[in-house]
C-alpha cells in the first residue's frame, strides 16, 4: 500500500488528468457523465509487463496514461453515442456504461519507464512496460579516484 502522501499526490494527478479531459468535452456532457470501470489484465513476461484494458468505444484522445510513484494509472472517459444527451433521448434499455474511469496498477519490478508504450487498437489499450535487470541487492565495486 502506498504511504498517504503518495496516495494524495497520485489522486491529485488523476484529478489533473480528468480536468485535462474535461476541457475537450462540451459542458453539458460533463455533468451527465457517470463512472465506468473497464476490465484489465496484467501479464508479466521475462522482458516486460503488459497491461491490457478493454476500452471499446473509447477514442485515443479520451485516454491518459501516467506513471508516478511506482504506479501506472490509465484514466479517461467513455462518451455516450452522439445525440444521446439525457434531455434529448428516451432510453429503453441501457446496459453499457459510460463516464470517467481510472485504473491503477502498482509496479514493483525494475522497469524502463522511458521506453514504455501505450497503443489503442480494436477497443483495447495495451501498455508495454519493458523490464530492466534488478540491481537492488547486487554488489557493486565502486572505484575510488584520487583527487588532485
Amino acid at each position: 500500500m502506498l504511504p498517504f502522501p503518495e496516495v494524495s499526490e497520485l489522486a491529485e494527478e488523476v484529478r489533473r488528468l480528468f480536468d485535462d479531459l474535461d476541457r475537450t468535452r462540451p459542458v453539458a456532457w460533463r455533468s451527465a457523465a457517470g463512472v465506468y470501470t473497464p476490465v484489465l489484465d496484467v501479464v508479466e513476461r521475462r522482458d516486460a509487463i503488459e497491461i491490457y484494458v478493454d476500452l471499446a468505444g473509447v477514442a485515443a484522445e479520451d485516454v491518459r496514461v501516467l506513471f508516478k510513484a511506482g504506479t501506472l494509472v490509465i484514466c479517461g472517459c467513455k462518451r455516450p453515442p452522439e445525440g444521446s444527451t439525457p434531455s434529448a433521448t428516451a432510453f429503453h434499455l441501457l446496459e453499457r456504461s459510460y463516464g470517467r474511469f481510472a485504473r491503477a496498477v502498482r509496479i514493483t519490478t525494475a522497469i524502463d519507464v522511458a521506453r514504455t508504450r501505450a497503443t489503442l487498437r480494436a477497443g483495447e489499450i495495451r501498455v508495454l512496460i519493458p523490464k530492466i535487470e534488478e540491481r537492488r541487492g547486487h554488489e557493486f565495486a565502486i572505484p575510488v579516484e584520487k583527487e588532485n
